[in-house]
């Protein structure tokens, strides 16, 4: 097998993708490489996301509910399962798409990529999506952290190169990334560097969901998180512990604020709630609560419809709200859970 999920809680709503990590080529994939060894080793320490499975470890580890974790046990140079396997695909332009036929410098790496994708990259696709359609049956909603790392100086191959190189970058994708779940990575995120450096969608963009829920689904939320190299790795071969400590921290944090994000519209005052709040679309609904009522909260706020009332939880705090609801109930319970002393008899 290509890969390897570990199991997480069955109540979490978190699968941490980590596809790039692995150095390990079959030898019948070997065989069809044109590089020596020499230069294959080079190209591997440019491709190879280094170590972020052993952060993505340490964070499931030390997470409140601990997350699913789908590991890529091979080289991306085998096949890149991030990839769109067709016409899609941006990085064909550069003989990266689904199985390479470039290096990151622009040479030939093989002449023949025939059956790597069916081999390899199919059975991969395969395998996450009924990962995420176990999970979907689960708990109903599921965030994808697409965890990622990058040289501090670009690759010939990047095709925006010229973009900001921050400590942690951020990608995000229209449909499944809400603004409340880039807000928990950015709070969760910054202090992970030296220099507090954090970017949304540079040098890299996008946020990896399986094809069968990509932009139809947004039950399915996702964020890349991309470290840049030199907080985690003392060279290609050699991990930082201590830095590998501080984005795991992060990584964890984000973990667990990300659990209190599910979407919750499947319901049925959904459309109703919606207007309550001042949206059009009751999927946002989770997402409108956090930015217009908990923006400011010092903890996360859960928002849970329960068919004929509301209740909204806040730091072991709970409010029930039967419906019809108005902004203004809304606004003053908030107001009460975050300062209790405002209760009166």
């Amino acid at each position: 097998m290509s890969f390897q999920i570990v199991p997480g809680d069955p109540a979490s709503t978190v699968i941490v993708h980590v596809p790039h990590a692995s150095r390990e080529i079959p030898d019948e994939v070997r065989a069809g490489l044109l590089l020596d060894d020499e230069a294959l080793e080079r190209e591997l320490d440019a491709m190879t996301d280094a170590f972020t499975d052993v952060v993505a470890q340490v964070a499931a580890d030390s997470a409140g509910v601990r997350p699913w974790l789908l590991v890529n046990e091979l080289s991306r140079l085998v096949v890149d399962p991030e990839r769109f396997p067709d016409e899609r695909e941006e990085m064909n332009a550069v003989g990266m798409g689904a199985a390479y036929i470039r290096t990151c410098k622009g040479f030939n790496l093989r002449h023949d990529p025939t059956g790597l994708v069916e081999t390899y990259f199919d059975p991969y696709s395969r395998a996450f999506a009924e990962l995420l359609d176990e999970r979907m049956d689960a708990v109903a909603s599921v965030t994808i952290i697409d965890l990622h790392s990058f040289p501090v100086e670009a690759l010939p191959y990047e095709l925006h190169r010229d973009g900001h190189r921050p400590e942690i970058c951020l990608g995000t994708d229209p449909f499944h990334t809400p603004r409340a779940l880039l807000d928990e990575a950015r709070r969760a995120l910054w202090p992970v560097g030296v220099e507090g450096d954090i970017a949304v969608d540079t040098p890299f963009s996008g946020c990896y969901v399986p094809l069968h829920a990509y932009r139809l689904d947004r039950m399915v939320q996702a964020i890349m998180v991309e470290v840049r190299r030199d907080l985690i790795t003392l060279s290609p071969a050699e991990r930082d512990d201590r830095g590998i400590g501080r984005v795991a921290h992060g990584l964890a944090t984000l973990i667990d604020r990300a659990a209190t994000l599910a979407p919750t519209f499947e319901h049925p005052h959904g459309e109703s709630l919606a207007r309550a709040v001042g949206v059009s679309d009751p999927s946002m609904l989770s997402d409108t609560f956090r930015v217009r009522f908990g923006g400011d909260l010092a903890a996360p706020l859960e928002v849970v419809d329960q068919g004929d009332h509301l209740l909204l939880r806040y730091d072991d705090m709970t409010s029930r709200h039967p419906y019809p609801i108005s902004v203004h109930e809304i606004e003053n319970a908030i107001e009460l859970l975050d300062d209790p002393t405002l209760h009166t008899d």
